[in-house]
């Protein structure tokens, strides 16, 4: 019985061919996205998976196409993602970036369009830490006078 249900979840990925394809990597906090972009129709696979099933929220699906709909190239692209670490936001902004760099990897012109849109530059913010004697990273104790 636990065969079939294993069955069923190796069905699910699938394996890509991306030769002549470009490739870029894209971080975000924790997490690490490595990209490959080709010529293709326009499929998203996020660790093997479709992305629609890979992000279940549709602002996640949003932000990993916004590259592709900003540089008007969504219907002719393919792109495979390898993401590992952190949530699901922190991925989603780790294949923005790796999505990016590979677009421009791929076609030169679209640069200039990406990089208004800031979606070129890493963006370094990740979680502060918690410190000695406090309760969160800048939260202290409440003082007690007496």
């Amino acid at each position: 019985m636990e065969n079939t249900s294993l069955d069923q979840n190796k069905s699910k990925k699938i394996k890509l061919d991306f030769k002549d394809s470009k490739y870029a990597t894209g971080r975000r906090k924790k997490s690490i996205a490595r990209v490959w972009v080709k010529k293709g129709s326009g499929n998203i696979h996020v660790n093997g998976i479709k992305m629609s099933e890979y992000f279940k929220r549709p602002v996640h699906q949003l932000i990993v196409t916004r590259p592709l709909e900003i540089s008007e190239v969504a219907s002719s692209y393919d792109v495979k993602c390898a993401v590992k670490g952190g949530g699901l936001s922190g991925q989603a902004g780790a294949i923005i970036l790796g999505i990016s760099k590979a677009l421009i990897a791929h076609d030169e012109n679209l640069k200039k369009s990406l990089k208004k849109d800031k979606l070129t530059t890493r963006d370094s913010r990740v979680v502060e830490r918690k410190k000695y004697g406090h309760r969160k990273a800048r939260r202290s104790f409440q003082f007690s006078k007496r």
